[in-house]
């Protein structure tokens, strides 16, 4: 059995990735603080701010399953300009970003090295290439990419890949509305401003993840895959 693992599966992106690995025939087990929008999801409950509760969800998880697949997708994006920037808000972002896949990554780590097989994928952004009032957000998710790297060199002979995901703009998420007003003047200028002239899709990222997920995608490790419509290669503002 395919067992997958996904951080903030309760909307938008997470919910888009848990019913594209549920219709693909995984057994999908949702950690966030929300129940799932797929019904067919198992739910674990838990505050992934909080690491003593990551940690015991972690590892109840890896004795009641032999875990094949983690995405870690949760995130949150705490905007400030830099003379507002917290200590609080990177302690806060490392913990989500960073130590919550390290923690989660670790505990499934044994039944994949049993099996010879394991996928690991990483939902970091677009923004870890930098953007305004992002520094905790950016700092952190270009973490992502760097352990993700060391990962992959150090798991290679495990027959385990270590990939991430960087998305651009993303509209029917929480995450950006929060930011910009759906059907917004403001949205239509940001999808002109992308190449592809259209805003991204939880569809859109949830595909990439299926890619990297597939027992297929064993010669890809320790790649970024911007899903960002050009704008990784051009320059955007939001």
């Amino acid at each position: 059995m395919t067992v997958a693992v996904v951080t903030g599966g309760s909307t938008g992106i997470g919910a888009s990735i848990c019913s594209h690995l549920l219709d693909a025939g995984y057994y999908v087990i949702s950690l966030s603080r929300r129940q799932p929008a797929d019904s067919r999801c198992q739910h674990v409950e838990v505050d992934l701010l909080d690491a003593v509760a990551t940690t015991q969800a972690a590892q109840d998880i890896a004795r009641r399953h032999a875990i094949t697949h983690v995405v870690h997708n949760a995130g949150a994006i705490r905007a400030a300009l830099l003379p507002d920037v917290t200590s609080n808000d990177l302690t806060a972002l490392t913990q989500l970003h960073l130590n919550a896949a390290l923690t989660l990554t670790q505990a499934a780590l044994p039944s994949m090295r049993a099996a010879g097989f394991g996928r690991i994928v990483l939902i970091s952004s677009r923004a870890a290439l930098g953007l305004a009032t992002r520094t905790a957000y950016s700092a952190t998710k270009a973490g992502m990419i760097g352990m993700a790297r060391t990962w992959a060199l150090e798991l290679a002979p495990d027959g385990i890949t270590v990939n991430v995901i960087a998305p651009g703009p993303i509209r029917e998420t929480e995450m950006f509305h929060d930011v910009i007003p759906a059907d917004s003047a403001r949205e239509e200028a940001l999808a002109a401003a992308i190449p592809v002239k259209r805003l991204g899709v939880p569809d859109d990222v949830a595909r990439a993840v299926m890619f990297f997920a597939s027992p297929a995608s064993s010669f890809i490790t320790g790649q970024t895959l911007f899903v960002c419509g050009g704008s990784s290669i051009g320059s955007i503002t939001i």
